[in-house]
């Protein structure tokens, strides 16, 4: 390819869709969002969140990690206790279990929906396993039904990390009401953002007050300024939250554009011999929070060395998640699929603003540099 044809600017992998209603939002709380109006635009939020995704609850957080972190503690989690975390998944999901005493245990993931694999989950169950934490991984769900199965067979409780699976469904329910909790992502690369920022959800209304307690620093509902056990501080702003409930309201309008992105690249790179684009499950609709690719192993191109041609004519790119397991503070996992997956899978440029020229020419650049046609 020619210097002449490389865009001149960059194509950046994520970001948001912010259009007037969010600044009319976002301005009304800061003006009037105060005073006896503290809370408005965050109990507008937290109800319609949970009204869209099918729960009882929902308790907005400062981040999707304290989200789990809190469910984890609101579940009884602690020193001894074992869960279950799949391989690939951004390094907040094990390290919350962590938070509470509790160990990590990593499992494989399936090679089509790089999400957790049941008969790895099973083989991974003790004595001291108290619960699985699934992941939606980019937005498609887990295989829930043999999930759910092999938990209730055990006695162990679910927490779906559905961080970027916002609208994401598995089998018509949401993501996000197929466990005991769920806990999303609003950090400025999701398909809606409050800039950071995370909901809990639930059902069960044991969880919900035990959460609603710890993530506000443990204080007694009785007396004013008295704390009754040594607790945590992850409450999501009212200006935040303006932003949240805007984003929401759009929540169509944002979904239909992230499947559409994933179309444009289905068109280009869908059945390229070498190259496996990310996949829906016949029982699934991902919202495609990122269309990603697989360079199997015909593809003689390194992903890095990839991924740096593809920075130099301004398409910027991510690397799936490294197996959790091979960072230093874990123990070193046995999970083949995870490590393959890891070491060739990469995410396409998939913000908001992408255009069908955008997406075409990463495919264009995409298939010159790996030589598949």
């Amino acid at each position: 390819m020619n210097e002449k044809h490389i865009i001149d600017k960059m194509i950046l992998t994520a970001g948001p869709s912010i259009t007037q209603k969010e600044i009319d939002y976002v301005m009304d709380a800061v003006k009037n969002g105060w005073y006896e109006n503290w809370n408005g635009y965050l109990k507008k939020f937290e109800q319609k969140f949970a009204e869209y995704v099918g729960t009882k609850y929902a308790i907005a957080t400062s981040s999707c990690t304290g989200a789990m972190h809190i469910a984890l503690a609101a579940l009884r989690v602690g020193r001894g206790d074992e869960i279950i975390v799949p391989e690939t998944t951004w390094g907040g999901t094990a390290a919350v279990v962590t938070y509470v005493g509790a160990t990590p245990v990593f499992v494989d993931i399936e090679r089509d929906t790089w999400t957790m694999d049941p008969e790895s989950l099973k083989k991974a169950i003790t004595p001291k396993t108290k619960g699985i934490l699934s992941v939606h991984l980019y937005g498609h769900p887990a295989n829930m039904d043999e999930i759910t199965r092999i938990a209730k067979e055990h006695g162990l409780f679910i927490l779906e990390d559905a961080a970027p699976s916002i609208g994401s469904e598995y089998k018509g329910r949401k993501t996000g009401s197929l466990g005991d909790a769920a806990a999303f992502s609003f950090q400025g690369a999701k398909l809606l953002v409050t800039g950071e920022g995370g909901m809990l959800v639930t059902s069960d209304e044991n969880i919900y007050e035990r959460a609603c307690f710890l993530a506000d620093q443990g204080r007694d509902s009785h007396r004013q300024f008295y704390i009754n056990e040594i607790s945590y501080k992850y409450k999501m702003s009212n200006i935040q939250a303006a932003l949240g409930l805007a984003q929401l309201e759009r929540i169509n309008e944002l979904l239909e554009k992230k499947r559409r992105i994933y179309e444009w690249y289905t068109s280009s790179l869908g059945g390229k011999k070498g190259i496996t684009l990310s996949a829906e499950k016949d029982w699934a609709k991902t919202n495609h929070w990122m269309s990603s690719i697989l360079l199997e192993d015909t593809v003689q191109i390194d992903r890095e060395e990839l991924r740096a041609k593809l920075k130099e004519r301004n398409i910027d790119t991510r690397p799936i998640f490294p197996p959790i397991s091979n960072f230093p503070m874990f123990t070193k996992g046995k999970n083949p699929v995870a490590e393959f997956v890891g070491q060739r899978g990469i995410n396409l440029p998939s913000p908001m603003t992408l255009t069908k020229e955008q997406a075409d020419y990463v495919a264009e650049n995409v298939l010159d540099l790996t030589g598949v046609s």
